[in-house]
């Protein structure tokens, strides 16, 4: 079970520096998680994978342009209606031509969302800690909601670049300024095995483009409004944290991580918060709430 450890809480705190986040735009802290806990879910996803279902459209042969398309067309279906499910995205490359595992199914996952937080007590426990309420009641927050979770294991060796964006891409409010990532480090997170960069301030700038849902019935399913920038390599910082410490990640930052070329994996529980009040959610966002999962309160 997961536990409150006041000492490790007190120190979490202490560390917090709500200036510092709102000048640079993200915070790394250490001593969110002890190692117990991180083990505790690693140990839990590794039974979720274990008993997974691989999607039919990973396990499906395409031959042709057409089959091809359908695939897309799976592979953008299985992801929009992901946010108030438990889904499986993998890395390039990790099934033959008949859908089979060509690498241990552990080492296979890129990913795992989007509502972890939601379905898996563990996830929920950390995601609704006095630590986190804490910290987000320190930052002003009155209404906040959880949007999304994911699970990310940048996989040893063949762990993907994650190129420069901006959260608020992804997940756009009026007015902007409104969503806040928490991503927290279950194994060390380095410069070998890929660790964030930020470009500090940067979510001064506003955003350069957004991801938008398509309107009914067409293909693809999610389109860009506008591009991203390009970026000068030199203005990233590493944001490098050890197993059990916190990224703040203001949702305008612009950050990215690179490949994992090292023999490490880099195991990463991460969930998005936003605050409602007086916040309009974009109904263009490819990420909705539904019947079965309204964005529940932190707070509650």
């Amino acid at each position: 079970m997961l536990k409150n450890i006041p000492n490790q809480q007190r120190l979490f705190l202490f560390l917090f520096n709500g200036e510092m986040y709102r000048d640079e735009g993200y915070l790394v802290l250490d001593g969110l998680l002890s190692p117990e806990e991180c083990d505790a879910l690693r140990d839990r996803m590794s039974e979720i994978i274990e008993g997974m279902d691989v999607p039919e459209h990973c396990r499906t042969q395409f031959s042709t342009d057409h089959d091809e398309q359908l695939k897309k067309q799976g592979n953008a279906d299985y992801f929009i209606t992901s946010g108030d499910k438990i889904r499986f995205f993998f890395e390039k490359g990790v099934f033959d031509d008949k859908g089979e595992f060509i690498v241990p199914r552990e080492h296979s996952l890129n990913k795992i969302g989007h509502a972890l937080h939601a379905y898996e007590p563990l996830f929920k426990a950390v995601t609704h800690s006095p630590k986190i309420q804490n910290l987000v009641k320190k930052l002003g927050l009155i209404a906040p909601v959880i949007l999304q979770s994911m699970y990310i294991f940048k996989q040893p060796g063949i762990g993907g670049e994650v190129t420069p964006h901006q959260d608020a891409t992804f997940l756009y409010t009026q007015p902007l300024g409104r969503v806040m990532g928490v991503w927290i480090a279950l194994e060390d997170a380095t410069l070998e095995n890929g660790c964030l960069w930020f470009i500090p301030g940067s979510h001064h700038d506003g955003i350069s483009r957004r991801m938008v849902r398509t309107p009914k019935g067409s293909f693809p399913l999610t389109d860009f409004i506008g591009r991203e920038k390009n970026y000068d390599d030199k203005l990233f910082v590493p944001g490098p944290v050890k197993k059990g410490g916190a990224v703040l990640i203001h949702g305008e930052v612009v950050h990215r991580s690179a490949a994992n070329t090292s023999d490490a994996s880099r195991h990463v529980y991460t969930f998005h918060i936003m605050e409602s009040q007086s916040t309009v959610w974009s109904p263009e966002n490819w990420l909705q709430p539904s019947e079965e999962l309204p964005f529940p309160s932190l707070y509650t």
